[in-house]
Parts: C-alpha cells; sequence; structure tokens
C-alpha cells in the first residue's frame, strides 16, 4: 500500500514539473522575441540615421552642371553681404567678379560674397579619391602667397624622374632597334658626324624684375628659373635649372651670372644652349620662375611657381624669330592656364587709359629679360655633335661633346656587330649620366679637365679626359663621404663643397694605408653599360 501511494503521488508531481518546464521555455522564448525586436529596432534605427547622414551628405553637393566649390579654409564673413563658409563645405557659385569676389550659395540656401582663393574647382571624383588639400591651395588661402602662384609644374616633372638631363645625352635607336638615330661617326676623321636640327641657339638670361614675393611665414630657399623646349601642350627637352640671386635690399628683383672670381658654377651660368629637332608650329622656350621654400609653422618643403613665360620661336610663317634681346611679361597660373595674373593686386584701381597711365602700369608687371644669340663657329660645330634634343649650360658643353664621342667611339667601332647588346665594360660611359644630374661634380670635372679649344689633339684629348675622370670624379661619386644631393638644401651643399674641394687637393689614389677612403657598396652597374637600358 505504502508503494502504491508513493508512486501516485510521483505520478502527480510529475505533470506539475513538466508544465514548469514548459512555462519556463515560453517565458525564454518571450525574451528572446524581445530581445530580437530590440536589435531589429536598433538596426532600423542605425539605418535611417545613415539615410539622413547620406540624405545630408547628398543634400550638401549641388546638382552636377553647376559651378561648385570646395572651401579650403574656413572664412567668417566681416561685412554685411559676406557669406561664413567652413572648411570642406561644397558651395554653388552664382556669378564670379573681377575683384576677386564672388556670390556664392551653400547648402541651407543662404548667399553672399566669399573670396575666391578660398576655394578650389570641386568635383565628384575628388570627393570620391578624398584627396589631399594641396599645400599651395592652403597658403593662397592664407595669404601668405599671391593669387597667381601655383605648385611648380617642372618641379614635378623632375620629382618624378622626367626630362633628366641624363636621358637625353644618351643615344636614339632607329625604329629597326639594331642602330642609332643620332649617332653617327665620321669614317675619315674619327670624329662625331654633325648633325643640323631645327632649332640650334644660345640664349643669356639677365634679370626679372618685379617678381613678387611669399608673405610672413614662408622662408625661400632657393629662386631659380627652369626652362624646356615647349609647343604648348607638351615638354619636349630636358629641364636646365638656373639658380639667381637678389640684393636683400630688394628681393623682388632676380639677376643671373653674378660677378665672382674663380669659375662660375654652371648653376648660376645665365648662358645656355638649346638644341630641338621639333617640328611643332608653336615650338618656343618656356620658363617657369619659381621658389623653394619652407614653411615655418609646419617645416613644410615645397616648390612654388611664381609665374611663366614664353618665347616663340618662330612666325606665323615658320620664319625663325629674330635674334635679339626681349623682354618677356610673366603670366600667373600654370603654362597651361590662360590670362591670370601673378598678382591681382599690382593692376587693381588702374582705370587710365593714357599713355602714362600704361606706361606706370608696365613698369609694376613682372618681366623676364634675355637676350636670343647665334653661337660662334666654335659653339655651332659643338652644337652639332650633341643630340637633337638637348637643353643646358653653354660651360660645360665641351664635357658633353667628349662623352658623345666617346660613345661614338665605344658602340659604333669596338662592337664586334650592331646586332651585339651585351654588357659593355665602361665605367665612364655608364656613370658619367649621373654626374650630369649634380651641378656640383660636373663643374669638378670642368675644373680639372683640359679645355679642348687648347688641344687639337683629339685621341691625346680623350686620353687625359679619362684619366682626369677616373681618377678623381669616379671615385668621388661613389665616396661614402659624399652625402647625397639635395635640393636648396645649405647644409647639404657644404658638405657636398667640403668633400669635392679636398678631394681636388688629395686624389683618392693618394690615400695612405692608414686613411683609406670610404666607398659605397659595390654595384655591377657602376662598371658596365646596358645599351638597351640607356639608350633612347
Amino acid at each position: 500500500l505504502i508503494q502504491v501511494l508513493e508512486t501516485a503521488s510521483v505520478q502527480r508531481e510529475r505533470p506539475s514539473v513538466h508544465f514548469l518546464s514548459r512555462s519556463s521555455q515560453a517565458q525564454e522564448d518571450e525574451d528572446s522575441e524581445e530581445e530580437e525586436s530590440e536589435e531589429q529596432s536598433e538596426e532600423e534605427s542605425e539605418e535611417d540615421d545613415e539615410e539622413d547622414v547620406v540624405t545630408k551628405t547628398m543634400e550638401q553637393i549641388p546638382e552636377s552642371g553647376t559651378a561648385t566649390y570646395m572651401v579650403i579654409s574656413a572664412f567668417k564673413g566681416e561685412q554685411e553681404g559676406d557669406l561664413t563658409i567652413q572648411m570642406g563645405e561644397v558651395l554653388t557659385i552664382l556669378s564670379k567678379n573681377e575683384d576677386g569676389w564672388w556670390l556664392a550659395q551653400d547648402s541651407k540656401g543662404n548667399k553672399g560674397q566669399v573670396p575666391k582663393t578660398y576655394m578650389k574647382r570641386y568635383s565628384d571624383q575628388d570627393e570620391e579619391d578624398d584627396e589631399e588639400i594641396d599645400a599651395t591651395d592652403v597658403l593662397s588661402a592664407m595669404g601668405a602667397i599671391p593669387a597667381g602662384f601655383r605648385s611648380s609644374t617642372l618641379s614635378k616633372l623632375l620629382d618624378e624622374g622626367k626630362s633628366l638631363r641624363s636621358h637625353y645625352i644618351q643615344p636614339e635607336l632607329s625604329q629597326s632597334k639594331l642602330s642609332f638615330k643620332d649617332l653617327f661617326r665620321d669614317p675619315d676623321t674619327g670624329k662625331v658626324r654633325q648633325r643640323t636640327a631645327r632649332t640650334s641657339l644660345t640664349l643669356t638670361l639677365w634679370s626679372c624684375k618685379s617678381i613678387p614675393t611669399p608673405g610672413v611665414g614662408v622662408q625661400v630657399l632657393s629662386r631659380h628659373i627652369r626652362l624646356c623646349a615647349f609647343d604648348g601642350t607638351q615638354v619636349l627637352s630636358n629641364i636646365h635649372t638656373i639658380r639667381a640671386t637678389c640684393n636683400a635690399n630688394n628681393v623682388k628683383t632676380w639677376s643671373f651670372s653674378p660677378r665672382m672670381t674663380g669659375n662660375l658654377p654652371s648653376l648660376l651660368d645665365g648662358d645656355c644652349f638649346l638644341r630641338c629637332n621639333s617640328d611643332a608650329p608653336e615650338l618656343g622656350i618656356l620658363f617657369e620662375l619659381g621658389v623653394t621654400y619652407i614653411r615655418n609653422s609646419t617645416g613644410e618643403r615645397g616648390d612654388l611657381s611664381c609665374g611663366w613665360a614664353f618665347l616663340k620661336l618662330f612666325d606665323a610663317n615658320g620664319a625663325p624669330v629674330p635674334h635679339r634681346t626681349y623682354e618677356l611679361l610673366v603670366h600667373g597660373g600654370t603654362p597651361y592656364e590662360k590670362d591670370i595674373e601673378v598678382d591681382p593686386s599690382l593692376t587693381r584701381g588702374a582705370t587710365g587709359t593714357g599713355m602714362f597711365q600704361q606706361m606706370m602700369l608696365s613698369r609694376k608687371l613682372p618681366k623676364l629679360f634675355l637676350k636670343l644669340k647665334s653661337p660662334n663657329v666654335r659653339t655651332r660645330s659643338q652644337l652639332s655633335a650633341l643630340p637633337d634634343t638637348l637643353v643646358g649650360s653653354l660651360s660645360s658643353i665641351h664635357l658633353l661633346v667628349l662623352y658623345r664621342q666617346l660613345l661614338a667611339d665605344i658602340l659604333l667601332m669596338d662592337r664586334a656587330t650592331m646586332q651585339n647588346a651585351d654588357l659593355i665594360c665602361s665605367p665612364l660611359l655608364a656613370t658619367f649620366p649621373e654626374i650630369m644630374d649634380q651641378s656640383d661634380l660636373l663643374d669638378a670635372l670642368r675644373v680639372n679637365s683640359v679645355d679642348g679649344s687648347r688641344l687639337r689633339d683629339l685621341p691625346l684629348l680623350k686620353r687625359k679626359f679619362v684619366r682626369v675622370y677616373m681618377d678623381n670624379m669616379y671615385p668621388l661619386l661613389y665616396s661614402a663621404d659624399l652625402p647625397p644631393p639635395r635640393w636648396a638644401d645649405e647644409m647639404v651643399e657644404n658638405q657636398r663643397a667640403r668633400v669635392i674641394f679636398n678631394s681636388s687637393l688629395e686624389p683618392f689614389h693618394t690615400h695612405t694605408p692608414d686613411s683609406p677612403p670610404r666607398h659605397q657598396a659595390f654595384d655591377i652597374s657602376q662598371l658596365t653599360y646596358d645599351l638597351l637600358c640607356m639608350a633612347q
């Protein structure tokens, strides 16, 4: 009986347990449903927020087809009618005034006048790429530089390794790749055969006047002019740089070829040559006036274009322009922009149309003074031995001619066949292009080498040139004591000048075992000339 009663009791208790289990499970299900509903509501809320952000962003970006600009620096309205804008805001330009104040409308519909220097052209591609704002735009918005200044176009090409003189000195292969297009050797004289080009002239840079200067907060490290052959759309030659000098009392006037004792560094020499064989009707010389600067607040370095000038070398009938002195007006912007002034403040308020007013206005405008000259017989002969396209300093032209002569001897005479493209063991041919891109080393070679005008024996002249190069310049080029070149760095330039001067007093082969010279790690490219890689 007791066992029967216990069994019945257990059976009566089980349903209650099972019921409690089900109720607990239901409670858990309800809790999970509430959590899922909460998560779903949160996701819907986040999606709504994202849609609001996208909507706000789309509302800020004006419709395509309108003149839209992005604000590069915040501006607070100072007068009635001005529009207060924030950095990164996109504005719609309703009208443009010549005084530099434009009527703009923001995303909220507010209208007002804003200065154009605080904005840059806006495009959807810039928004997608999230490009950084150019430092030049920031400096222009801050008023640290004139409105016509831009980032240096030619400096960017040099930084990319394009338009270097070391590339254009190399021989150009023919279409068949089995011979050379511009390198031939006269079998009777053994010299490089002379070739004529459409343009072969010399010029002298005299001065630049009324060049605006950067404002407070920008320290100028170098003032210079870069020139090249140009046809209005593209650079056709290497880029040659000439550093300018100026008086501390008149920094707006630049001069070239200063009076100094001893040999003038080629970097300061205003006497240049230009050789170009392009048949472009708009062929001319592009001059870009530039400065290398450093910002005092951030220490950031950069290159600015202070304007540009263009001298067309042929008239509408295709005849060369006369060789005389030219006074070129310096334009603002880049060579691909038109009708932009370097400093609009110079002509602001000039309303007079009389001759006297025009003369006074002309004196304020920035200008470049130069002279085109016909080369003499000796210089014309040297230019004819150079490549069809090249720009450089007249002081080092005889070194370039000797290098081309050695190229012709080795590539046209010493090779077994013209189809042979093996590496050529010639340290001079392999490394001389590096010397060409370092003006201080090229000047040292020029000082130590023999002037060809005083020595008529060509074989003897070549032997002396090779000996001077291998004894002095070749070890110096790969010396561990010589720091790498850096443009407009006075400390580096002084260190390099010290090493170069000491090497001229004590050649490398005279070092004692106690103080051997230090060299960089050896590389096969220091000894071998690769024809396929070096030729154009």
